[in-house]
C-alpha cells in the first residue's frame, strides 16, 4: 500500500515550501510583545486570541488583567493589541489637547418633543398594566430624537413601532463579534480589499440598500427646496464639505458610512445606557426617591424640565456618572500610536493598537472602593477629588474622544427627569436579579430588561434594596 502519492521531487518540495510559509503566516506576528517583555494569553496559530471573545469582551480583559497586571498583549488574528490599564499611561495615551463641544437650543427643543411622545407613550403602557421591555421604549425615543436633530427628518417610532426605519436599525445592530465575515477579516486582513471589491458587507444588501435610499432621498428634497441656508444638521454639514471646493470632499458613500455610525451609535449606546439606568433605579429605590425629590425641587408642579436647570441637577449626574462607570456601552477605547514612544520605562512600536480596557478599568478594586457596588456618592463633587485622573472614561478623553458625549447625556436626563416627575420604576417577577451580561463585543444585558412604571401616588416610600 502506497502511504504518499508518487510526486516528483519538484512537486514535493513545492508542497513543502507552501505548508512552510502557512505556518509562517500564522506564526510569524506572535513574537511581538515576547520583544518587548510583555506577557499575554498564548495566541493560536492564525486565530490569535480572538476566540476568547467568546466569554465577553469585557469579562475576557478582567481576566486578564487579574492574571497578567496593567498590561498585556492580545492579538485580533495577526493583529497585536497593547492593552493598558494604567492611568498614567492612559494619560499620555488619550490626552494631548481637548476640544469643547456645545448643545444647541434647537436640538433641545427637539428632545423636548420626543421626550413629550415618550411620556404619553408610557402611560398608556401603565394604563394597561403593561410590564415594560425598556429597549422597546428607550429604542424609539434615541431613533427619532437621533434622525430629527441629525437630519431633520420625523421617524415618529415611538407612535410606530413598526416604522421600517426602527425596523431596520435593529436588524443592523443584531451582529456578533463572532460572525463569520468578522472572523474571515480577522484571520485573513488581506482580504478586506478584495471583499470591497465583491461588495461583501457585514450587512445585508437590503439593510444597506435601505439606509442609503433614505438618505439619498433626504440630500435630493434639501436641494430641491434649496434649504441649505437654515439647515445646521449633521446631514447639512457633510453635504456642504461635499459641495465645498475642497479637492477631497465627502463621496455619497462616505456620507452614508459616516451617517450611519451617527445613527447606530446614538441608538445603541442611548438606549442601553437608558436601560441599564432604569433597572438601577428599580432596584434601588431610596436612591430613586432621592433624585425624585432633587427632581421635584428642581421642576416643581413637574414643570416641563428647562435646558439650563437640567444640566445643574448634581444628583441626576451622579446617578448617569455611576450607572455609566458600572457599563459603559464600549468595553474598550482604542488608538494607534504614530510613533515609536517609551512610556513608562515601556517602548512601543509606531503602529501599535493600544487598547484600554474601559468596563475593566472602571471595576478596578484598585481606583474604586467596592467596585461591584452602584453608589452614586462617587460623584459628588466633594467626592471627585478621591476619583483617580482617567480612570473614569465612558466616552473616551481627548481630542477624539466620543463628539456626542453631551447630547447623548442630554437625552438620557431629560427622558429620566420627565418619566420620575409621574413615575417610579419598580421591579416584578419579569425582571433578572441579577442582572447578567451579554458574552459580547458591548457592554449590554443577556436577556432585555423587564420592569414596570408605576405612577408615584401610588408607590410607597421604600428602603434601600
Amino acid at each position: 500500500m502506497v502511504l504518499f502519492p508518487n510526486f516528483s521531487i519538484e512537486t514535493w518540495t513545492l508542497i513543502a515550501l507552501i505548508l512552510v510559509l502557512i505556518l509562517v503566516y500564522g506564526y510569524a506576528p506572535y513574537g511581538f510583545f515576547k520583544k518587548i517583555g510583555i506577557q499575554g494569553p498564548k495566541p493560536l496559530p492564525f486565530i490569535g486570541t480572538f476566540l476568547e471573545y467568546r466569554k465577553g469582551v469585557h469579562y475576557f480583559d478582567t481576566e486578564c488583567y487579574e492574571k497578567y497586571g496593567k498590561l498585556w498583549g492580545l492579538y485580533d488574528g495577526r493583529q497585536p493589541l497593547l492593552c493598558v490599564m494604567d492611568t498614567a499611561m492612559i494619560k499620555t495615551i488619550l490626552i494631548k489637547e481637548c476640544y469643547s463641544t456645545f448643545i444647541n437650543k434647537r436640538m433641545y427643543a427637539i428632545m423636548l418633543q420626543h421626550s413629550g411622545n415618550l411620556i404619553n407613550s408610557i402611560c398608556k403602557k401603565v394604563e394597561a398594566d403593561e410590564v415594560i421591555e425598556v429597549k422597546e421604549i428607550f429604542g424609539p425615543y434615541s431613533i427619532d430624537i437621533v434622525t430629527s436633530s441629525a437630519f431633520s427628518v420625523d421617524v415618529d417610532s415611538i407612535n410606530r413601532p413598526t416604522d421600517p426605519f426602527l425596523v431596520n436599525v435593529k436588524k443592523m445592530v443584531s451582529f456578533t463579534i463572532l460572525d463569520p465575515l468578522i472572523v474571515l477579516v480577522v484571520l485573513f486582513p488581506f482580504l478586506v480589499p478584495i471583499l470591497e471589491k465583491m461588495n461583501v458587507s457585514l450587512f445585508p444588501t437590503q439593510l444597506s440598500d435601505f439606509f442609503s435610499n433614505f438618505l439619498k432621498t433626504i440630500k435630493s428634497d434639501r436641494k430641491k427646496k434649496n434649504e441649505r441656508k437654515y439647515r445646521v444638521d449633521f446631514m447639512q454639514l457633510m453635504v456642504d464639505a461635499q459641495m465645498s471646493e475642497i479637492k477631497e470632499g465627502l463621496t455619497d458613500d462616505e456620507i452614508l458610512a459616516q451617517a450611519l455610525v451617527f445613527i447606530l451609535a446614538g441608538y445603541e449606546t442611548t438606549t442601553n445606557s437608558l436601560g441599564f439606568l432604569a433597572y438601577n433605579l428599580a432596584t434601588r429605590p431610596q436612591i430613586q426617591k432621592i433624585l425624585q425629590e432633587e427632581t421635584d425641587r428642581t421642576f416643581p408642579k413637574k414643570s416641563q424640565p428647562t435646558y439650563e436647570a437640567l444640566v445643574r441637577m448634581e444628583y441626576l449626574d451622579m446617578v448617569v456618572n455611576e450607572t455609566m462607570r458600572l457599563y459603559p456601552f464600549a468595553p474598550r477605547l482604542n488608538r494607534i500610536s504614530n510613533a515609536a514612544v517609551e512610556i513608562n520605562g515601556v517602548t512601543i512600536p509606531k503602529g501599535t493598537v493600544i487598547v484600554v480596557p474601559v468596563y475593566t478599568l472602571h471595576r478596578d478594586p484598585l481606583l474604586w472602593s467596592n467596585p461591584e457596588a452602584f453608589q452614586p456618592e462617587r460623584f459628588r463633587k466633594e467626592n471627585r477629588c478621591n476619583i483617580e485622573p482617567h480612570a473614569f472614561l465612558p466616552f473616551g478623553e481627548g481630542p477624539r474622544n466620543c463628539i456626542g458625549m453631551r447630547f447623548a447625556i442630554l437625552m438620557m436626563k431629560l427622558a429620566m427627569v420627565e418619566i420620575l416627575q409621574r413615575f417610579s420604576f419598580v421591579t416584578c417577577k419579569e425582571t433578572d436579579i441579577p442582572m447578567e451580561l451579554a458574552k459580547d463585543a458591548f457592554v449590554k444585558p443577556k436577556n432585555p430588561i423587564k420592569l414596570k412604571l408605576e405612577p408615584r401616588e401610588t408607590v410607597a416610600d421604600a428602603s434601600p434594596s
